[in-house]
């Protein structure tokens, strides 16, 4: 019998993996470098079939991109990477928080998350139908970004490409062609282009320019016509670290398996038929490994591995065009008033100088709630997607990563006026600014010259949302689904059966019509 959906959606897609025993039957090692959500992923799903796995985070706490910490004043507030919405489409990433929350307990709904512009136009997602093409349609008719008028300017063989779609050739069949040049040949009106379509980019941290028009398509086709999930999302109810991350490293501990924060592997190195990891001034000696970590720091690992065939030379020459994205910058402020009751707890903004969304978070997060309770004011987070100097030369500085701190932070807060006046005659109580580089860029290159979970290095796989996956998913899904596929690979060849995978459906909702030939 087919097992039941894990969504809402009966088209949902199974991907079961390759037969095989239920646990290792001999003892196997595997260091897992990276405690984001693919080291995770792959953590989890070895350490239930009885493989001996360490666990290799360099930051003081788990979760990766995702992660969250308390700040270094002693007062109990915490600071995050910025934002980031669970869809409901993310079945993977889903399952794997189900290990230690059966329910998503922790998994708030968000009642809405409107999209505005500079001139006062604002996009709702909230009360749509479900089921494509009602979303879609509905969505047109009620946007004020997108009026019906503008539909005769619209490249009608463009558009039907974002439901045309036929997964895995269409992710190939935009090499080359960025973001901005398929918005172009679109013709969307101007509104609508940035907010339904140019936010998806952005939220991949880079310009629509410089990223792939392949990604967009693809999660356009997940979000809104491909899939019966709907375009709301949840978020956890507290940080990150309380309520996701911490538990799924207990749960690991508990199934046998060493979990090493502050620790950064410095090398991979190969060692007769297993593998050394270096940590510090130990070698870990392991059968296989898995690299689940940034593509900076995967070319560094890799980068010594011998390339002494012609597929590793190719597979080396891939692994270092991997390009990571342009800084990006997160500014939490403790307020000493705030912000009005009518506002979002989440915004996503377009034509705000650098700043992409604005969270209220004791809207939803306990902990900056207590904080609310105890002191009276607001937690608020603004969230630059993309601070480029080689872009921007106004932030060109000294600072980490060649910006200028003070004017990056000075600009997101005179968003932060214009967006929520009422703030501009509140106070900063206290105030965390991030910058990081550390995120992969999706772009042009061709879609069949991004790495994949297996490498020609017998034991070692790879891991992380900048791989390519032939099914639509994206973003943290994406990262959750590379480590259990990475895990999968290993298993398989150990004869252990792996974890089953969902996706949404493969096929855009143009080739479900009855009759129609597919090209």
């Amino acid at each position: 019998m087919r097992p039941l959906p894990p969504g809402r959606d009966p088209r949902a897609v199974l991907h079961p993996a390759a037969p095989g025993a239920a646990r290792l039957d001999d003892a196997k090692h595997v260091v897992v470098v990276g405690g984001g959500i693919a080291g995770l992923g792959a953590a989890v799903v070895l350490a239930e079939r009885g493989v001996d796995v360490t666990l290799l985070e360099a930051c003081d706490e788990l979760g990766g991109r995702v992660r969250s910490w308390k700040t270094d004043d002693g007062s109990g507030r915490t600071m995050s990477r910025g934002f980031h919405a669970f869809f409901r489409q993310y079945y993977t990433l889903r399952a794997l928080l189900r290990r230690v929350d059966p329910t998503l307990s922790h998994l708030v709904p968000v009642p809405d998350y409107p999209l505005q512009r500079a001139d006062g136009l604002t996009d709702s997602f909230a009360a749509l139908p479900v089921t494509p093409p009602l979303n879609l349609l509905a969505f047109v008719l009620r946007s004020p970004t997108f009026p019906v008028s503008a539909l005769t300017q619209v490249d009608v063989a463009s558009a039907m490409e974002l439901v045309d779609c036929s997964y895995p050739a269409s992710h190939e069949r935009y090499d080359g062609e960025s973001a901005q040049a398929f918005l172009d040949r679109l013709r969307f009106p101007e509104g609508a282009r940035h907010l339904a379509l140019e936010v998806f980019a952005r939220s991949f941290f880079a310009h629509p320019d410089d990223f792939g028009a392949g990604e967009l398509v693809g999660m356009f086709h997940t979000y809104f016509t491909g899939s019966r999930e709907g375009l709301m999302f949840d978020v956890p109810d507290d940080d990150y670290d309380t309520v996701l991350w911490a538990p799924l490293g207990r749960y690991l501990e508990e199934r046998g398996a060493r979990v090493r924060t502050a620790a950064r592997a410095e090398s991979v190195t190969p060692d007769g038929d297993g593998w050394l990891v270096r940590v510090g001034a130990e070698d870990l000696r392991a059968d296989a490994v898995v690299v689940a970590t940034d593509p900076r720091v995967t070319r560094e690992l890799v980068a010594p591995l011998p390339a002494d065939d012609d597929a590793r030379r190719d597979w080396q020459r891939r692994a270092q065009s991997a390009r990571n994205a342009p800084p990006f910058g997160v500014l939490r402020v403790w307020l000493d008033g705030t912000v009005a009751p009518e506002r979002e707890a989440f915004l996503g903004t377009s034509g705000y100088d650098l700043l992409d969304n604005v969270t209220v978070l004791e809207r939803f997060e306990a902990g900056a709630a207590r904080w609310t309770a105890e002191h009276g004011g607001s937690v608020v987070e603004l969230h630059a997607y993309a601070a480029d100097p080689t872009r921007d030369a106004d932030l060109a500085g000294d600072g980490p990563l060649g910006l200028d701190t003070e004017r990056l932070r000075a600009r997101l807060m005179d968003a932060l006026h214009a967006v929520y006046p009422e703030t501009r005659g509140l106070g900063v109580v206290h105030e965390e600014l991030l910058v990081e580089d550390d995120c992969g860029l999706v772009g042009t290159a061709p879609w069949r010259e991004r790495l994949t979970v297996d490498t020609p290095y017998p034991g070692l796989a790879l891991a992380g949302d900048g791989l390519r996956v032939d099914w639509p998913i994206a973003l943290m899904e994406r990262a959750a689904t590379t480590g259990v596929l990475a895990a999968n690979h290993l298993l398989a060849g150990w004869g252990v059966r792996g974890e089953d995978v969902w996706t949404v459906p493969l096929e855009g909702i143009a080739r479900r019509i009855p009759g129609r030939r597919v090209r």
